[in-house]
């Protein structure tokens, strides 16, 4: 479980869908289901991602957050051990939805079918 403290503490101010986008952009990407969302591409790369919120709902006990997550995916497979040629990776996208607690800002996350 993550915690986005920062997010919570910005909730109702201006500054708070830039505060919850940056906060989440420096999570492990281990921690998302970014694997599960893969469409074109065996693994996820080490490569950064980046967040677009869609929907922010503001709960009794928690914020739930809908967002889409771009990251690249590694086509594994593609390139023998002697091979010189760069490893291919494409871009994925992938829709999660995050629900902050409201007390303690601890976070869980899961993926979103659509």
């Amino acid at each position: 479980m993550a915690s986005l403290a920062k997010a919570l503490n910005a909730w109702g101010s201006p500054a708070f869908e830039d505060v919850l986008k940056a906060e989440i952009e420096q999570l492990d990407p281990a921690w998302l289901p970014l694997q599960q969302g893969l469409s074109q591409s065996s693994y996820v790369s080490e490569d950064a991602f980046s967040v677009m919120l869609i929907r922010v709902l503001e709960m009794p006990d928690s914020l739930s957050v809908k967002a889409g997550v771009f990251y690249s995916g590694v086509i594994a497979g593609c390139n023998c051990a002697d091979d010189p040629s760069p490893v291919d990776t494409c871009t994925e996208y992938c829709v999660v939805q995050f629900v902050i607690d409201r007390k303690t800002a601890e976070t869980t996350v899961e993926l979103v079918q659509e």
